[in-house]
């Protein structure tokens, strides 16, 4: 749920945008490989798609992009999406706020959310879009982000200065450029133990999080929250 933002000093220092770009989509086609194994809907079974982006590029949206059923398939975002409903015109498009969601409870079988609960703010905000996601999914949230520790940030394409305290981190991203990424509200990166840490502050007992690995290491995490009986 982040605006589209400019290029600046850290997103080109490594020159590795293929690199980048199929780390992403390899990494997403493993995501929607678990979303289906683990949750599988039905045909006739809802899904909220939390924070979807307005960017048609082929690595974003993957879930949206090959599950079958896109009518069963509601989408909201703080962007406008109309490209995106141009691609898939049978899926529902809303516009809001994650962390305040206008649906009533259990309004949809699934929620899910990739990428995004780690552009949503604070931790007391995150936790927020976490009881959100809860709040109206019937049976099962779907979450994932980026790994805090993973070596190489995934937004700015920097290697190790996100593994600092937070408050370091930012100083040396508005040094660098980084104007957008450098804000607790716009950039706030999570590791396993926040994530826990997160469910465990709103009451949720019956999660999972799955490590994501590339090269050995773990790159993404993958938050499940079952609410069935």
């Amino acid at each position: 749920m982040s605006q589209k933002i400019s290029v600046s000093y850290g997103r080109n220092f490594l020159y590795l945008n293929f690199f980048y770009f199929s780390l992403i989509k390899r990494k997403r086609t493993e995501v929607f490989n678990i979303f289906c194994r683990e949750i599988n809907p039905k045909k006739s079974e809802t899904i909220l798609d939390i924070g979807t982006t307005s960017s048609i590029d082929e690595h974003e949206n993957l879930i949206i992009g090959k599950y079958p059923h896109k009518s069963k398939i509601s989408c909201l975002s703080n962007q406008q999406l109309k490209k995106v409903q141009i691609k898939y015109p049978a899926i529902k498009t809303y516009k809001g706020d994650g962390k305040n969601l206008k649906f009533k409870n259990n309004a949809f079988d699934y929620s899910i959310s990739s990428a995004t609960i780690e552009h949503v703010g604070s931790f007391a905000e995150q936790a927020r879009f976490v009881k959100e996601s809860y709040r109206v999914a019937k049976k099962k949230v779907f979450i994932t982000t980026p790994n805090r520790f993973f070596p190489i940030d995934f937004h700015t394409r920097l290697p190790f200065i996100h593994w600092l305290p937070k408050t370091i981190h930012r100083k040396i991203l508005n040094f660098l450029g980084e104007n957008y990424l450098n804000k607790e509200k716009n950039l706030n990166l999570l590791d396993s133990r926040e994530l826990s840490k997160i469910c465990d502050s709103i009451g949720i007992k019956k999660y999972k999080i799955y490590r994501l690995n590339f090269l050995g290491m773990c790159s993404n995490l993958l938050l499940t929250i079952d609410k069935k009986n």
